[in-house]
């Protein structure tokens, strides 16, 4: 039986804009470190209208890792990847990881936690319960300060966090990631809210962050883009619940 034959157990998305540099690396480590696990998986790479050739590399990828497979978007959308991505998989539990941060230990502990029915319906790594380490400079740190202090007090949001890695049972997420309008920065966001408005249960796991390269946007262009979608987010929302 080869790995694609039967469901995999974990699904892993991977998002990738322009990760000609590192991408082929991160797969080839996570699909190293899956195989040592011995259970069922796939690896999605969710390619979004990279540049620089990182389509080309994940392709290749694709053809050298019976695990691995890609779905490509025309525009960049790092939100719009990662629904796609999620939508794709075949996973009891998926997993999204970016290239330049993902942990195998998380994976270990979050896929245990989601997978049984009665289990959180999403397990957040979070950069701000007690116990994480963030090792980002302090105005990205400032920022995910603010940011989620506003969903905690505007929102309602029970996890101190929402962006980064997360490990999601497939079968209940999956009718929310529907319905999610969001992308760019917001669908995983958008996506914990819908899930904990509709009663599921979500949990956290304090994780070390570390960056591996410069942000991709800069806060000053962000800041301001973000506040508008969580505006449009909140008017979303509260018509849904009408």
């Amino acid at each position: 039986m080869t790995p694609t034959d039967a469901t995999p157990r974990v699904s892993v998305v991977v998002p990738a804009f322009n990760e000609a540099t590192i991408l082929a690396a991160t797969i080839e480590h996570l699909t190293a470190g899956l195989r040592e696990r011995g259970a069922q998986f796939e690896i999605v790479v969710a390619e979004n209208g990279s540049t620089d050739g990182t389509d080309h590399i994940a392709d290749e990828l694709a053809v050298a890792h019976a695990e691995v497979r890609v779905e490509h978007i025309t525009t960049p959308d790092y939100g719009a990847a990662l629904r796609a991505g999620l939508l794709a998989a075949r996973g009891t539990v998926v997993v999204n990881f970016d290239a330049d941060y993902y942990d195998l230990d998380f994976l270990d502990r979050a896929a245990a936690m989601v997978e049984p029915p009665d289990g959180p319906a999403i397990v957040v790594g979070s950069k701000r319960a007690p116990g994480a380490d963030d090792t980002r400079v302090w105005a990205r740190r400032l920022v995910t300060t603010v940011f989620s202090t506003i969903l905690r007090v505007v929102f309602g949001l029970r996890l101190s966090d929402t962006h980064g890695m997360k490990a999601m049972r497939r079968a209940a997420v999956v009718p929310y990631a529907e319905r999610c309008r969001f992308g760019r920065d917001l669908f995983d966001t958008e996506l914990v809210l819908r899930v904990e408005r509709a009663g599921l249960a979500t949990a956290e796991i304090p994780v070390r962050v570390e960056e591996l390269r410069p942000a991709r946007t800069s806060i000053i262009r962000r800041v301001p883009r973000t506040i508008v979608a969580l505006v449009r987010l909140r008017l979303v929302l509260w018509r849904d619940r009408r």
